[in-house]
């Protein structure tokens, strides 16, 4: 039986109040009568701990509904920046029927760990469109390599510098970031002077604005249609929220 912790309390409250109405109408006995309710609460609870966790787990769902509610709004106010801004790198077929928006860092090994899913989609989905988010949030050594990322999309090779990256394991360093760069081919030079451009520093900062507007606070994070979606997500899954979108 679920019931609802607000009444649940108030109605111990009642039956402490019932039991000793001297108590309630004597201010100096306050104090023993909140120890009275105290005391009736946890016996309660002892012999009945699966209201505790009724209410628990329907506070629990009620949080999620709310995020969820949120989280939809949020993606309602910022659609063209979620899914169609001009400035956001964009992998897969540009001109897809589903699309996927991935939040990540370079440094984030459950980002890196989903990677090989995302590319088994792209390659085995000709209709679906990938957008790519830099979320720099594990520290200067991500800055860096969003930066590099984004200014690598100037020289056409973003997809090639985001594999390369993503393949990367070990600990990764700004030299680490510039001798991927070099082996896709990118002229190291021009990338770090394009890496210091304001509109790569706006970008990075829109994208934080944005992760916070959906309540995104940890890599990897995707949207899907309508739903954000936290965490490192399996193949299987991916697949099956596609398709619903799809028939949506």
């Amino acid at each position: 039986m679920r019931i609802r912790a607000q009444f649940f309390v108030m109605a111990l409250v009642g039956v402490a109040l019932l039991g000793n109405p001297a108590a309630a109408a004597d201010a100096g006995g306050a104090s023993q009568q909140r120890q009275q309710v105290e005391t009736i609460i946890h016996d309660y609870l002892m012999q009945h701990p699966d209201v505790l966790i009724a209410a628990l787990r329907e506070a629990e769902d009620k949080l999620h509904h709310e995020d969820a509610a949120k989280a939809s709004q949020a993606l309602t106010q910022n659609k063209k920046a979620v899914f169609n801004d001009p400035a956001t790198p964009v992998g897969g077929n540009p001109a897809g029927d589903v699309t996927v928006v991935e939040f990540f860092d370079y440094r984030c090994p459950y980002c890196k760990q989903v990677e090989p899913s995302l590319d088994s989609m792209l390659r085995h989905d000709t209709k679906l469109r990938l957008v790519y988010k830099e979320f720099p949030i594990l520290g200067p050594v991500s800055v860096t390599a969003a930066r590099a990322a984004l200014a690598a999309e100037a020289q056409g090779k973003y997809d090639a510098f985001h594999t390369a990256m993503m393949a990367a394991r070990g600990n990764i360093t700004d030299d680490t970031v510039y001798q991927i760069a070099g082996s896709v081919g990118l002229d190291v030079a021009k990338l770090k002077r394009d890496m210091s451009s304001p509109e790569i520093a706006q970008q990075i900062k829109d994208n934080m604005k944005l992760a916070d507007a959906l309540d995104i606070h940890g890599t990897p994070a995707f949207i899907i249609g309508d739903k954000v979606v936290p965490g490192a997500v399996d193949l299987d899954a991916l697949k099956t929220m596609v398709a619903d979108q799809r028939k949506q």
